[in-house]
């Protein structure tokens, strides 16, 4: 977990670590700690899974990264909290603020280290970062980045007198968890627009009545697409697939149902697709 051993390195007095309890992993069910944990046992540092235990650890400030739940006002109350949230504030407010920009088709993202409050991500903020989102960006790609960000503003910040917060100033938006439905591929949406839910990690379609996971795909250039937008949308030709808008995605890895992922060519050489077949019939 960058930010806390940033942090740790820094030489703050770290008096207690709460996060997600362990999970079941696996087919054997054994129980694995998260990320944070098994850093925070790595440096020696209490955890608990439990949010109301900070209140008996006699701390000054609490930082909360990517925590997944709310924390009660009674808490808030009693210690001042910062967030490090990985949007530019108030645009992506909520759980899924990298894939929503990713799926908006944003340019730009960033990083805000705000002041935590009851409302969701409604706090003012102490200090952000512009990040910029480009045409080969995943989710994991973008997030790995606005982490490297966020851990530095955060301990730039916190080297310091915190000072005040500016309130949030624009059109707030929601970032509500990706539905699995989102995650299915729409051959009739616009082919930037099916890169873009490609991006996301975890997209499907169907062949032939099974399900077909995308692991990896790009847009195909205008000259490619117009040589091979013959067809209806969902139409493979090759490795590429027809989109609603004429232009066509290239399939790079796959995952058939039931096997491991795989080049879309040797997906495409042992499936071997007829003339005018499409994906998601």
């Amino acid at each position: 977990m960058p930010p806390l051993r940033a942090l740790a390195e820094a030489g703050h007095d770290i008096r207690i670590v709460v996060t997600q309890p362990d999970k079941r992993r696996g087919r054997g069910g054994a129980t694995m700690p998260s990320p944070v944990k098994a850093a925070a046992v790595e440096l020696g540092l209490p955890v608990s899974e439990r949010v109301d235990d900070v209140l008996e650890a006699d701390v000054e400030l609490g930082v909360v990264v990517a925590f997944g739940r709310l924390i009660k006002p009674h808490v808030l109350d009693a210690v001042p909290m910062v967030n490090v949230h990985f949007s530019l504030l108030p645009r992506w407010r909520g759980a899924a603020p990298v894939e929503r920009a990713i799926l908006a088709g944003d340019d730009v993202t960033g990083v805000c280290i705000m002041q935590l409050e009851e409302g969701l991500d409604t706090g003012p903020v102490y200090a952000s970062e512009h990040v910029a989102i480009t045409a080969e960006d995943t989710v994991d790609s973008l997030r790995d980045r606005l982490v490297d960000a966020g851990t530095r503003l955060l301990v730039e910040q916190l080297s310091k007198p915190l000072g005040e917060p500016e309130p949030q100033v624009g059109e707030a938006t929601y970032a509500a968890k990706i539905a699995p439905d989102e995650l299915r591929i729409d051959w009739t949406q616009p082919a930037a627009h099916v890169d873009r839910v490609i991006r996301l990690g975890r997209s499907w379609t169907t062949f032939r009545g099974k399900r077909l996971q995308i692991v990896r795909g790009r847009l195909g250039d205008e000259a490619t697409s117009r040589a091979d937008s013959t067809g209806s949308p969902g139409t493979i030709v090759g490795t590429s697939v027809v989109c609603g808008d004429s232009r066509t995605v290239e399939l790079v890895e796959v995952k058939p149902e039931g096997r491991g992922v795989q080049s879309a060519k040797a997906w495409a050489n042992g499936a071997r697709p007829q003339p005018g077949e499409r994906l998601g019939e």
